[in-house]
């Protein structure tokens, strides 16, 4: 088995020896036998634990859905107050940081441009350097591993799902993120990361022995983690991505689909790694909600072959153009973003979205972003810390 950043604190030595500390966590950021960073902390450094910041969903990671916001709150355990970063802000205030002097960051990512957590961490960063304090980053798996899928995201689609031009999959840890943005957006923050020991870059969730607590409520198992790269674009559309039943993002459907027409243009386009099951669901909340929706089930069967992004804009392009009248996009707000598609925030490219429209090839769509796609690749080389 791993080991974690969070374990390995020993490392840091007496480098936080009378500092004030700060935690950003969530439930779920927890060790090998489930103990949780904050209770870890106190016993290590006790009062010097001053106060907590939680991303989006809640420190309990008890909030659904996007935009449902967190207020400021108590530990019920530590007594410790609570700074929502996914509620009246999502940006540190100088008045939270005046709590600390090292804001140490501990939260499971799951390897996707849209994952939220990824840009409270960018938002800490650019505010510890802003007020001059240190960030400590406890490195965790990317439970999808090193691989690397998508198009970049264009400046014109940036927002809170995506601050930074990544592909949907960028194949790295958060340390490997944190030094990566630091240094290549010139955030400057004092930053130091506490790598894992006896982790491979290239190991999937389920090969590191690590147990696995949901960093979110629609997020339960490694296996929707793999898919999710993927199938989080359907929450850009009319369609159901599986929220409200128990395989939130391996099912994906809608009452208006059918399965025939859908695997008909399907077949156009290579899916290494995995089997569309067709089913029939019933959400019991969210979109359809006590709807029979017709759709699929993504079963994985061979991970490191499989490509979720492919998968699932291939599927999004043969439900556009089945049925042209009954598909549509959500319409803003969504993530903050109260004007702009959501699914271009999501895509991260308006271009990649007419493409679609257009009936464009998926395999042609991903050769024109393959050069900026192997640019990306050149730059992050310099900031992976970890064998493949």
């Amino acid at each position: 088995m791993i080991s974690i950043g969070l374990e390995n604190l020993a490392d840091l030595g007496s480098s936080l020896k009378g500092k004030r500390l700060g935690l950003l966590s969530n439930q779920a950021s927890t060790d090998c036998k489930l103990r949780h960073s904050r209770d870890i902390l106190l016993a290590h450094y006790g009062s010097q634990l001053t106060c907590l910041f939680s991303p989006q969903h809640g420190f309990f990671s008890e909030k659904q859905d996007n935009m449902i916001e967190s207020d400021h709150a108590k530990d019920p355990v530590s007594g410790l107050p609570v700074f929502s970063l996914y509620g009246e802000t999502r940006e540190p205030t100088s008045s939270m940081f005046e709590h600390l002097d090292v804001l140490l960051v501990d939260i499971v990512d799951v390897g996707t441009r849209v994952y939220t957590f990824l840009y409270t961490m960018a938002y800490c960063m650019t505010a510890a350097a802003e007020y001059g304090k240190q960030i400590v980053v406890l490195d965790r798996p990317n439970p999808v591993g090193n691989a690397v899928e998508g198009n970049i995201l264009q400046e014109d689609c940036t927002s809170f799902v995506g601050l930074y031009p990544l592909p949907m999959r960028h194949g790295m840890t958060f340390g490997e993120l944190a030094l990566f943005i630091n240094q290549e957006f010139e955030i400057g923050a004092d930053l130091q990361v506490v790598p894992m020991k006896g982790y491979n870059s290239s190991m999937l969730f389920r090969d590191t022995g690590f147990p696995w607590v949901a960093p979110s409520p629609n997020m339960p198992t490694p296996e929707t983690a793999l898919v999710y790269p993927g199938q989080v674009i359907w929450e850009g559309t009319n369609c159901s991505e599986g929220r409200g039943t128990t395989l939130p993002f391996e099912f994906v459907g809608a009452p208006f689909w059918e399965h025939d027409p859908i695997m008909e243009k399907l077949a156009a386009t290579d899916l290494p790694g995995c089997y569309l099951r067709p089913l029939v669901f019933q959400p019991t909340s969210g979109k359809w909600a006590e709807e029979p929706c017709v759709g699929f089930q993504i079963h994985v069967a061979n991970a490191v072959s499989f490509l979720p992004y492919r998968t699932s804009i291939a599927l999004l392009q043969a439900v556009m153009l089945c049925y042209p009248e009954e598909f549509s996009y959500k319409q803003p707000p969504y993530e903050y973003e109260f004007e702009r598609l959501p699914m271009d925030l999501i895509l991260g490219d308006m271009t990649l979205r007419k493409g679609l429209e257009q009936g464009e090839a998926i395999l042609d769509l991903e050769k024109k972003w393959k050069p900026a796609l192997d640019e990306f690749k050149d730059i992050r080389q310099k900031y992976l810390l970890y064998d493949a």
